[in-house]
């Protein structure tokens, strides 16, 4: 216990990374129980060689469904406390069933609050955007595969420094910071031992445009083979944003090491299938947005993925381009035409041995 708690303080001290709040939704006043929620309405084609979806399972080439559909109550109790209650109601998810569900004490805020209950693990940029918040339709594969389980039940710390002047500087919240402990089993799920995950993450704003942050996660699991000890997880993470001028850059860099049996998959709402093994994993995503006076925003994004460093050249590399469109603070349209790259030994040099796995995806947003 000494030994983890020792590697979480030194993370948070050598690993500065934007805090958000804590729900994707926030009450905006004390008046009561708010209703907040979005949908996420898509059209989806896919080019295909034999026309099965490896993304939802269809043998179709193209098809409309709803990515999200959620629905849920936030408010504030007079004078401490507030509360958020997400439900995921969208069928292509598996809904409908409870997203988050926590509470949270406040009376020190903005140095520190205290939440308990369902909620995302605090780890990395593109995980803790909300997702009616997200640059791309879909969150990179690096954190969808290394960030998972995206939610867990457990309590949480976090604050910031706030308006207060922080070795010079005044930029509100200079140092930022989430620590969980938690299940690590994901959301809805009863612990299957008694070891607990332990997320920390640290994120340091010298200047107003521009965080630098650092995630670090340790945790384990119920051994696959019962005779061994648990089996582990170890994830760290730095990212960093800068906005300036219209201008945005995101990039993030996720390395993971799984000893015992790993997990593939188990993002937003997805199952993770369980292999078998001891794996060191790592990717990244680069991603650029340009906001122009009509209300038009131009999206690329870069990302890479190695699921298993031990074996040459099968990193899956991705190209987004795509455009944003607000058509007011409540209503938006994206569309991303994604361009997929696989890395192959078919020669002796690295090669990249093109799939028809390519696929085109609209969606319109709705949120209240």
């Amino acid at each position: 216990m000494k030994k983890i708690i020792s590697i979480i303080l030194l993370a948070l001290l050598i690993a500065p990374a934007t805090i958000f709040a804590q729900g994707c939704m926030e009450a905006s006043s004390d008046d009561g129980v708010q209703v907040v929620g979005y949908i996420q309405a898509q059209y989806e084609t896919q080019f295909l060689e034999d026309g099965l979806s490896p993304m939802h399972g269809l043998k179709a080439n193209n098809g409309f469904y709803f990515d999200r559909a959620r629905l849920g109550v936030v408010g504030n109790i007079p004078y401490d406390f507030s509360y958020y209650v997400m439900a995921e109601f969208s069928p292509t998810k598996g809904g409908p069933y409870l997203l988050d569900a926590f509470i949270t004490y406040k009376r020190l805020a903005p140095w520190i609050n205290v939440t308990m209950g369902q909620f995302k693990t605090p780890f990395g940029l593109e995980l803790l955007t909300p997702c009616q918040s997200l640059n791309t339709i879909n969150r990179s594969r690096v954190v969808s595969e290394l960030a998972s389980p995206f939610r867990d039940l457990g309590v949480m710390i976090w604050g910031g420094t706030g308006d207060k002047e922080i070795f010079g500087l005044k930029n509100t919240n200079v140092l930022a910071w989430k620590f969980a402990y938690s299940n690590g089993t994901g959301m809805n799920l009863m612990d299957s031992n008694l070891g607990k995950d332990y997320t920390a993450r640290l994120i340091f704003s010298p200047i107003a445009g521009l965080s630098i942050g650092g995630s670090y996660k340790y945790g384990t699991l119920k051994p696959t083979d019962p005779t061994m000890d648990d089996d582990v997880r170890k994830r760290w993470g730095m990212d960093i944003s800068v906005e300036k001028a219209n201008f945005l850059v995101q990039a993030e860099y996720i390395s993971g090491n799984d000893q015992g049996s790993s997990l593939v998959g188990g993002g937003c709402g997805e199952t993770p299938t369980l292999v078998i093994g001891d794996f060191v994993k790592n990717g990244f995503f680069v991603q650029a947005l340009y906001t122009t006076p009509w209300n038009i925003q131009p999206v690329i994004k870069f990302e890479s993925y190695d699921p298993d460093a031990d074996i040459d050249f099968n990193k899956q590399q991705d190209w987004t381009f795509g455009f944003n469109y607000f058509f007011n603070e409540w209503t938006r349209l994206q569309v991303n035409y994604v361009y997929k790259a696989e890395e192959s030994s078919d020669s002796v040099l690295a090669d990249w041995h093109e799939k028809e796995n390519d696929f085109f995806v609209l969606q319109l947003q709705v949120k209240f």
